[in-house]
């Protein structure tokens, strides 16, 4: 966990960085020639950077160890701080729209120059490299927060390449192309932020996982030749770790030691799947029928009782 908490470290570092740098040559530029465009981005980065800062701060408190405040560990600071992230990327890209419906009302007062273009391709350069860097870094980490942070590395392309085209309009005479644009990709960096938004507020409320995790956990169990089968399984997100509460189905004669054994040998199976953080197994003896009278519960649940053991009543 400490590798861990040092790689997310350093790729949220890296994010405070690259924003920064972004936003003293972009907004050096927009200043000096008059470019509404690139003070826009400019300041779209600020609030980036405040975000990356978020996750450089609070993310890395995901991967501390449990104690005696949070005895099942700090999972669900990372996905909080992801749902922050996704909350800035809506609320900019609600800004680049009323700047671009401005924009086509009032039109752009910008003096063209070379140095607009290499400015901007600077920071397409730059976000791309921090995108690039940060999918890596995360493509083992599975971190929620540097995943939100990727997302808006590649937003920030988008509304660079807004304004490359209003610049490009201010050349050509036609700077309503820097309101088009922008205002095409203002709607897809709010629909981004929704999404990653969306995503997060599931791990928080501890919403159920889908199905495929639910068929993992079933298949993991069977598979012991000691498992005759399972009822009762509830699976819920602890954070983006899921938990699972299960009743197993066993023979009736083994002793408390075996039995004890067994519970700790399955418990440890369900651990060891890549998305379970923890896991409660209570053994049933086999042939009770427990499981006739239980409710369905979570997704593909309702099936035929008698496919869910191999030795029922």
């Amino acid at each position: 966990m400490v590798g861990e908490g040092r790689r997310f470290k350093r790729a949220a570092g890296a994010n405070v960085l690259g924003n920064a740098v972004k936003i003293l040559v972009e907004g050096t530029a927009g200043v000096a020639f008059g470019s509404v465009a690139l003070v826009a981005d400019a300041a779209h980065s600020v609030a980036d950077l405040v975000a990356s800062l978020v996750v450089f701060v609070w993310g890395g408190a995901a991967y501390a160890d449990p104690d005696e405040t949070h005895p099942h560990g700090h999972q669900r600071i990372e996905p909080l701080t992801a749902l922050f992230v996704g909350a800035v990327i809506v609320l900019l890209g609600a800004n680049l729209l009323r700047e671009s419906a401005l924009a086509l009302i009032e039109g752009p007062a910008v003096v063209f120059d070379p140095l607009l273009l290499g400015a901007l391709a600077f920071a397409m350069a730059d976000m791309y490299l921090l995108y690039w860097y940060t999918t890596r870094v995360n493509d083992d980490l599975e971190s929620t927060a540097l995943h939100a942070l990727a997302v808006d590395c590649l937003n920030d392309i988008y509304t660079t390449i807004a304004a490359v085209a209003g610049v490009l309009g201010v050349l050509l005479g036609y700077p309503v192309l820097d309101a088009v644009a922008g205002g095409l990709v203002s709607l897809l960096v709010v629909y981004q932020g929704v999404e990653i938004a969306r995503e997060n507020v599931t791990y928080l409320v501890g919403a159920a996982p889908p199905a495929e995790e639910y068929d993992r956990v079933r298949e993991s169990l069977r598979d012991h030749p000691a498992v005759q089968g399972v009822h009762d399984l509830r699976a819920f997100y602890d954070g983006t770790d899921v938990e699972v509460e299960v009743h197993v189905e066993v023979d009736g004669e083994m002793t408390l030691r075996e039995a004890h054994d067994l519970e700790t040998e399955l418990m440890d199976r369900l651990r060891s799947l890549p998305s379970v953080g923890d896991a409660h197994v209570h053994l049933d003896p086999s042939g009770v029928g427990e499981w006739k009278d239980a409710p369905d519960e979570g997704p593909a649940a309702r099936v035929d009782p008698t496919a869910e053991t191999d030795g029922g009543e």
